[in-house]
């Protein structure tokens, strides 16, 4: 197809249920040029290609909010999913738009982390995508290029309380405020990184050096104390504030208490945490190794507590986390757990899981599942109503799901080229039937269509709904 016939393209979605931003309605919808041009009962087909979408789920394309594609890129324990092939996996999942993270190297700029992440993904995406920006350092110089950022699209961010690239609690002050000014967000991963370091010296002290050691060293209290204290940084910085991959109940009940004293913040979380608990800990061998990721996979309880996060509002977008070390590298900390990449793949997963486990299930509504993965994640980031709602004018990114399909996830049909799924031989209800990105047809029967035909989404600022 040709670039003209790609401006030019129509399509009509007939017979769908289209999940609107004021709830579901029998419709028909018109797609010219990109955008949504046309909503309503029995429109004409014109000149427009006809997609029948009867006994169907018309969403707008779903956004997944964390991806880490061509993580540590050049190294030994360097990701399986590179741009193409982890958008690919994405697009074919309903993900429509990513939003990776781009990491400077310590000591450089922010500037050349985007200049990186660009190079790496132009040209080379399924779906479109944006970079969150990672602050490893908060200097003057790194402070001086926040506008720059702005300017140029870039408009949310994450600090660490953990590892090596963690900041101090004043360098997240300062650059909260700074963030804030530029009308952007930060996310933060939380959880106190010197406990944790100091429980993974004990517990290799005493011999444990394998997997199930993992969610010892990193208990829910570990991510609780770092919520509470991200949270009233925040509050004193007087700005909203992201918690990214919030991961169990006792954290939740951090977030209610901050929302009840009227403080402003917004809350990821992840499939790995509604659907596994700690029990992948102790699989045969070294199996569990796949599990590896922090914060872990928590207690049974934590998991029940989260859905009723979801459908009450206090969970407000879900990301995926995706990082595909694949088996081999996993293994490279076969003889001591804190060097277990951690990680796991799921981007193409996140849309199925949240039909079958949450809307199939009775939990949440269809709704409120575009809400999680398309409205919020847009308002959030920048992107609304450009991205993330069905309405005229909108860009044409649109999923047809097929609620009445049913099957079992496996990595040998997903479209990552990690060697593994997480949620390997899991039943699923429904499917995705097809995409359109951009106004294009890039997704049918599930499988591909074309080569790379994602953008780049220059976003403005955050629009805080609370």
């Amino acid at each position: 197809m040709t670039g003209k016939e790609r401006l030019t393209m129509s399509i009509l979605i007939r017979n769908g249920t289209l999940i609107l931003p004021d709830g579901p309605r029998q419709a028909d919808l018109r797609t010219e040029g990109g955008v949504i041009t046309q909503i309503g009962p029995g429109l004409p087909a014109g000149d427009s290609q006809v997609l029948d979408a009867s006994g169907k789920l018309v969403f707008p394309g779903f956004i997944d909010t964390h991806t880490h594609f061509e993580m540590n890129k050049g190294q030994p324990n360097e990701t399986a999913d590179n741009w193409a092939s982890g958008t690919r996996s994405a697009l074919c999942g309903g993900t429509t738009t990513v939003l990776d993270f781009a990491e400077p190297v310590r000591g450089a700029s922010l500037q050349s982390a985007l200049d990186e992440w660009h190079a790496r993904a132009d040209g080379k995406a399924a779906c479109n995508y944006s970079f969150h920006m990672t602050i490893k350092d908060w200097t003057p110089a790194i402070r001086a290029e926040l506008p720059a950022m702005t300017a140029q699209g870039i408009t949310s961010y994450k600090v660490y309380m953990a590892y090596p690239i963690g900041i101090s609690d004043v360098e997240i002050y300062e650059a909260l405020q700074a963030i804030g000014a530029e009308g952007g967000v930060c996310g933060c991963h939380c959880e106190n990184g010197p406990l944790a370091d100091a429980r993974i010296a004990r517990l290799l002290a005493e011999g444990r050096t394998g997997p199930d050691a993992h969610p010892e060293a990193r208990p829910v209290q570990i991510e609780a104390e770092a919520v509470v204290r991200y949270l009233t940084i925040a509050e004193l910085a007087g700005v909203p504030v992201n918690i990214v991959h919030l991961s169990a109940a006792r954290s939740l009940e951090a977030v209610r208490a901050a929302r009840a004293r009227g403080q402003k913040l917004y809350v990821e979380t992840c499939p790995q945490y509604l659907l596994l608990d700690d029990g992948v800990y102790h699989l045969p061998g070294f199996e569990s190794a796949k599990y590896i990721f922090a914060p872990p996979a928590r207690p049974a309880g934590n998991q029940e507590a989260l859905w009723q996060g979801l459908a009450d509002g206090t969970v407000d977008t879900i990301g995926t986390d995706h990082c595909s070390f694949t088996t081999a590298v996993k293994a490279l900390g076969r003889d001591d757990f804190s060097k277990i990449p951690g990680g796991l793949p799921g981007t193409e997963d996140r849309g199925i899981l949240l039909y079958t486990y949450g809307v199939a299930s009775g939990r949440i509504t269809p709704h409120r599942m575009m809400e999680l993965l398309s409205a919020n994640p847009a308002r959030l980031f920048g992107m609304y109503p450009q991205k993330g709602a069905l309405q005229v004018n909108s860009d044409a990114d649109i999923v047809i799901y097929d609620p009445n399909k049913t099957g079992r996830i496996h990595a040998a049909v997903n479209h990552s080229v990690c060697d593994y799924d997480p949620y390997e031989g899991m039943e699923t209800v429904g499917g995705v039937d097809a995409v359109l990105l951009n106004g294009v047809p890039a997704v049918e029967n599930g499988e591909p269509l074309g080569g790379p035909g994602g953008r780049f989404v220059p976003r403005g600022p955050s629009q805080f709904w609370r």
